[in-house]
């Protein structure tokens, strides 16, 4: 393959991979989370929608027809809000971001349905087996932040992202340490009340793991993983 045609190949794999939905709903969304969660936790969860997007292309579901790519958009970049310092941390953080991004719709002109569908793909992403198993929205969230993972949270959709598809979208979203960051942020919030970290649920086991060995064994397990961070 020439030079020239290698780079038209290039350019055909990663047209408009970082592109986000251009409406009034999808600036709102973003203008919501950037400010109020660390850059790096920001930049997983719009990689999260990019690469939902593909798992969406794998799967042949259509945005407008399968799903509604707004509120994909908002589901992924509104994931993790549930971590951010002015919340009022009295609850898991997965239900107090998926509480916040439904009222955030509701308040948007957003049916009650929309918020709803949301509502659970937010709520269920650390949920393996179920999140799955409940519409489009909650499996493209879930794979999602499992691409962006590398690895620890599953690899089922690991094929559909090139590695220079993945450079292109760390390019426009460093992964600046992420893992860390987000469990950070994750403990921090757990820490606060104990209904926000119950055993056995994520929060409440990267408390329970950071407090008796100092690290997750997420934070172990992405030592290894495809990203390294």
């Amino acid at each position: 393959m020439t030079g020239t045609a290698s780079s038209q190949v290039g350019t055909e794999v990663t047209a408009g991979l970082t592109a986000l939905p251009d409406t009034p709903l999808a600036g709102a969304v973003v203008q919501l989370v950037k400010p109020v969660v660390p850059l790096p936790v920001f930049h997983h969860s719009m990689r999260t929608y990019l690469f939902a997007r593909l798992v969406a292309a794998r799967l042949e579901l259509a945005a407008g027809q399968d799903y509604d790519d707004e509120l994909l958009l908002t589901a992924c970049a509104l994931h993790d809000i549930g971590v951010a310092p002015d919340g009022p941390h009295t609850q898991r953080f997965e239900v107090e971001g998926a509480d916040r991004a439904a009222a955030f719709l509701i308040d948007r002109g957003r049916s009650e349905a929309d918020a709803d569908q949301v509502w659970q793909a937010i709520a269920l992403h650390t949920s393996s087996g179920i999140a799955e198993r409940r519409g489009p929205l909650c499996l493209l969230v879930r794979e999602g932040v499992a691409l962006d993972f590398g690895g620890p949270m599953g690899n089922a959709y690991a094929g559909v992202l090139s590695d220079a598809q993945a450079e292109v979208v760390h390019a426009a979203y460093p992964r600046l340490e992420m893992i860390r960051s987000l469990t950070d942020a994750i403990v921090a919030q757990a820490a606060k009340n104990p209904q926000n970290g119950p055993r056995y649920t994520i929060p409440g086991e990267f408390l329970r793991e950071r407090r008796t060995y100092g690290r997750t064994r997420m934070e172990h397990a992405c030592g290894s993983s495809r990203w390294g961070n």
